[in-house]
């Protein structure tokens, strides 16, 4: 919560406003905002785009992109942060698409979550293997994660 609260305090200083575009986390970043009374200065909107078709519909992700290297990308992160802002009147935008589990494959483990954080002078993304520790966890983790990336990318603008 007090992470949350430290986004929040941090975007209000400076005028920031934030859109998010989850996958695996269903939300749950705008929700940890969304709790806290007075986040409407910063929340502009959050997407929860949790299909392919989701995806592309409401933030023009590419669907090449995604046949080539799969919703599970730092690529895909990158469109759905970049179109998360395109599509807002945010200054910041963070995108989580992941594993939550139980499953995954060889290739994209349990876990494996890829993060992109836009702003207009472009965007940063990143992949976190958190392991196979249960959906519920790996889901908090990526949250909290999201909410410590956008915390930077406030403290940077």
């Amino acid at each position: 919560m007090s992470l949350a609260i430290d986004v929040l305090n941090a975007c209000k200083a400076k005028g920031l406003k934030v859109a998010t575009a989850e996958s695996c986390t269903g939300g749950m970043v705008a929700a940890a905002l969304t709790d806290i009374a007075g986040s409407s200065a910063v929340i502009e909107r959050g997407f929860v785009t949790y299909t392919n078709t989701a995806k592309t519909e409401m933030l023009g992700v590419r669907e090449a992109t995604i046949e080539a290297v799969g919703a599970v990308s730092e690529e895909v992160a990158r469109e759905m942060a970049l179109g998360a802002l395109v599509n807002s009147d945010a200054e910041i935008a963070a995108s989580i698409t992941g594993i939550a589990g139980p499953g995954g494959s060889e290739f994209k483990p349990e876990g494996r979550v890829c993060f992109g954080i836009a702003t207009r002078a472009g965007c940063d993304t990143e992949t976190i293997e958190f392991g196979a520790l249960g959906r519920a966890a790996v889901r908090e983790a990526a949250r909290d994660h999201a909410l410590n990336l956008l915390l930077k990318a406030a403290h940077a603008h």
